[in-house]
């Protein structure tokens, strides 16, 4: 098993029992509630981010004045 980082986490009051209750809703403490929700984030962002990032396009060419 990987080691763990600890970290402050500050909630309002709504937000603590709304996941309360999201995390008895799954059997899952708050924290391995906040885990899961990081996780699945993370999971969706890497599937959505480019292989390679975008190119940027040169500058069109500039017309000389004859």
């Amino acid at each position: 098993m990987s080691a763990k980082k600890s970290f402050l986490l500050r909630l309002s009051q709504e937000m603590w029992e709304e996941l309360e209750r999201w995390a008895a809703d799954d059997f899952r403490s708050v924290n391995g509630q906040i885990e899961s929700i990081l996780n699945e984030a993370i999971n969706r962002r890497r599937k959505k981010a480019p292989a390679t990032a975008p190119q940027a396009e040169p500058p069109p060419p500039i017309k000389e004045e004859t």
